[in-house]
């Protein structure tokens, strides 16, 4: 049989995938394949429920979210589970589409695999939760001692000498895991652009750039006296916090949330300087602008009034500054439930993607932790 052009439909559950024909000849799910070898109507029907030679659409009764999710492991290569799916049934999708396996990996493959979810996965087996409460522990070691670090009693010579070995330590420890982590990864360039990454490379690097500036600068120089660049090298080593995210499920659901609710958070800012404009301008006005010389001086220009909104709208109420007259204390009540009304808007959004992220997330851990019950048992 012909098909009556060169992009193909399918219809999946109600949801319609286009493909070129080219893209599904060369697709590994044989059912698809199969259909441009097909000779005959019963044939035809044989592989789809359904067809429209006309629109070149083919019509499957099956699960469009399994189809998509298996598309995407073709097209990438991992293999993600549909949620709120059982996984004997995401089983039958693929076998329905008759996913060709793949070939055999090689020892040397299995084996960079098996060290790659050592480091990336704490739940995938015994040695990755092992690894991982080494690495949580290293920082917390660098987190105490960054912050010991800034007590007076701890500058003395003996103590910063002792500080120096733990620092080099824990920076030994984290430069061999990323660079580890870097040779047993898939794909180099992926892992560069990775958040979590990025992070890592920004704890590490100022340790090395600070050890570099003393050596070629000298203890005694008019930089280290200064000591404003080493200190802010030094506090970036706060970063190293951030790494508690690649053990903590709760951490990584902030991340994920974050990540997918942008849209929900440029808005909600730009609620909050819609508002800020506005309230700033009038209170200056009120408290300021309309007598000069005794007018409120805390809100002599908007600038500085829109500190007063912002910790007004967020019910923070420091008490710095408040307006003393009656139509700027109208005004602030005004901004306060302006406030609490635009700040609960977008909040139903964010709250429903945070379960959502939390429960992938903790299904995804709760498969790698099965694994590492079965390797302990065995």
């Amino acid at each position: 049989m012909k098909f009556g052009s060169s992009l193909c439909i399918l219809n999946v559950g109600g949801r319609r995938f286009s493909f070129s024909t080219e893209l599904m000849k060369r697709l590994p799910l044989s059912r698809l394949s199969k259909l441009h070898r097909c000779g005959s109507e019963s044939e035809l029907l044989e592989l789809c429920d359904d067809y429209d030679l006309d629109r070149n659409e083919f019509f499957f009764d099956r699960h469009s979210e399994a189809f998509s999710f298996i598309m995407l492991y073709l097209q990438h290569g991992k293999l993600r589970f549909v949620p709120h799916m059982c996984e004997l049934s995401f089983y039958n999708e693929m076998l329905y589409w008759e996913e060709e396996p793949r070939g055999p990996e090689e020892p040397r493959s299995r084996w960079l695999e098996r060290v790659r979810l050592t480091f990336e996965e704490p739940t995938s087996s015994l040695a990755a939760q092992i690894l991982a409460s080494v690495s949580v522990l290293f920082v917390v070691i660098s987190m105490v001692m960054l912050c010991a670090s800034t007590l007076p009693d701890w500058k003395t010579a003996e103590t910063l000498d002792q500080h120096r070995i733990i620092e080099t330590v824990c920076i030994s420890w984290f430069t061999a895991e990323c660079i580890f982590r870097f040779l047993v990864s898939r794909d180099k360039c992926e892992f560069v652009r990775r958040p979590l990454n990025i992070i890592d490379l920004l704890a590490i690097t100022p340790y090395y750039v600070s050890v570099t500036v003393t050596s070629l600068t000298g203890e005694n120089s008019q930089l280290q006296r200064a000591g404003v660049t080493l200190r802010v090298l030094r506090i970036m080593r706060i970063f190293w916090v951030i790494k508690l995210a690649r053990h903590f499920l709760g951490l990584q659901t902030l991340g994920l949330t974050l990540r997918r609710c942008y849209r929900e958070m440029m808005m909600l800012l730009v609620f909050i300087c819609v508002a800020m404009a506005i309230f700033s301008a009038l209170a200056q006005l009120l408290e300021h602008g309309l007598d000069l010389e005794a007018g409120n001086q805390d809100y002599a220009s908007i600038p500085a009034a829109c500190w007063w909104v912002i910790i007004s709208m967020t019910t923070v109420g420091y008490g710095d500054m408040y307006p003393v007259t009656v139509a700027g204390r109208v005004l602030g009540g005004l901004c306060v439930v302006s406030g609490i009304v635009l700040l609960a808007l977008p909040i139903t959004f964010i709250y429903h993607s945070f379960v959502q992220c939390y429960h992938e997330l903790k299904v995804r851990s709760a498969r790698c932790s099965h694994s590492l019950s079965t390797e302990f048992i065995n």
